[in-house]
């Protein structure tokens, strides 16, 4: 008769994205993730099979958590202007900075390293920040100020966003005086009232 599992593997999945989310999938040892996760060797790779398959679920259970909370702050909400709904995204990151948050976006570290090498890691990261560009396309269309956008100029406008958000997700992590941030969400905001005029 086979032992049960001694643990929850949504909990462990948890942990192991802090662990993830503060060191990258590279610097991640497995020291640190079986410190991280409260498991064993033989429990881990008895669950998990390997890293990479335990970075792939976390990289899932991040789109279902952080990536699905942007996109839907983006596309509906209680907020019907599209711009309106843009800036309240950025604020919203400087604000959890300005708490003391400097963990800065996972999928960053996972695109900024060589785990982006990877076709299947690629795959899950590429694919969350496709949805955040349709996520940003859909607050410029949603935005009645900026109607008058053609669809080339909107695509390259949500495609300026979306660089933004995750530059400033990576500074986050620099721990730069939070004045910078300020400044780079203010230019957004510049750069849209433009593209209305």
């Amino acid at each position: 008769m086979a032992r049960p599992r001694e643990f929850e593997a949504d909990d462990v999945i948890e942990k192991a994205m802090q662990v993830f989310w503060q060191h990258g999938y590279e610097e991640a040892s497995l020291p640190d993730l079986l410190e991280g996760m409260g498991l064993t060797r033989g429990s881990l790779y008895k669950a998990f099979k390997d890293k990479k398959n335990l970075f792939l679920l976390v990289l899932n259970r991040y789109e279902l958590e952080a990536v699905d909370a942007a996109v839907s702050l983006l596309t509906g909400g209680e907020i019907p202007d599209g711009k309106a709904r843009v800036l309240q995204m950025f604020r919203g990151l400087v604000a959890k900075v300005a708490e003391g948050d400097h963990r800065g976006c996972l999928l960053c570290t996972a695109a900024a390293g060589s785990a982006a090498n990877d076709p299947e890691i690629a795959e899950a990261v590429q694919g969350s920040l496709r949805r955040m560009q349709a996520g940003f396309a859909q607050a410029l269309a949603d935005a009645p100020d900026l109607a008058g956008l053609s669809d080339a100029r909107r695509q390259r406008l949500a495609d300026t966003l979306l660089t933004q958000y995750f530059g400033l997700r990576m500074i986050a992590r620099s721990q730069l005086p939070l004045g910078v941030l300020d400044h780079a969400v203010q230019a957004v905001e510049d750069v849209l009232n433009g593209a209305a005029g």
